[in-house]
């Protein structure tokens, strides 16, 4: 290959800087996260929403009233992890499962360190373990584990 068979570079940067407010909801819900406390939102027809949103999805009317939800819950689905990849949330085998919470009416995904696959039930009850150090994020909430 050749001079000008070369291909030509150049330096590219792809960024997008982007803060958007949380509002009132969500704004409640992170604090709780922060301070090992869980959130959802309350329908019209009485039904909580976990995680909160700040739109029913249903009849996209604004939804505010937060409600405390327990850091307990019943594993409704899963699937099990045998090899973490690195940027996975636990680094041994885990289960992803979708948990819904004691006050929610509403599953939401999570990782559950659940020992083994063979330990894993539909229906089985988790308890929330939060981080060592938390500030604001879903990634408070470390895991789930049996409760």
């Amino acid at each position: 290959m050749n001079s000008t068979e070369e291909s030509l570079s150049a330096p590219h940067i792809l960024d997008y800087t982007y803060k958007r407010s949380l509002g009132a909801v969500l704004s409640k819900f992170f604090t709780g996260l922060r301070d090992k406390k869980l959130f959802g939102v309350k329908r019209k027809d009485g039904s909580v929403l976990f995680p909160p949103k700040e739109y029913d999805p249903d009849t996209s009317e604004s939804i505010d009233e937060l409600v405390p939800v327990k850091d307990t819950g019943v594993v409704t689905s899963w699937a099990w992890v045998a090899v973490p990849r690195k940027q996975q949330p636990l680094d041994k085998p885990f289960a992803y499962a979708l948990i819904q919470l004691d006050g929610a009416d509403t599953s939401f995904l999570h990782a559950v360190d659940g020992g083994s696959e063979g330990a894993m039930k539909t229906g089985m009850r988790v308890k929330a373990r939060w981080a060592d150090e938390t500030i604001g994020s879903i990634k408070d909430i470390a895991c789930f584990e049996p409760a």
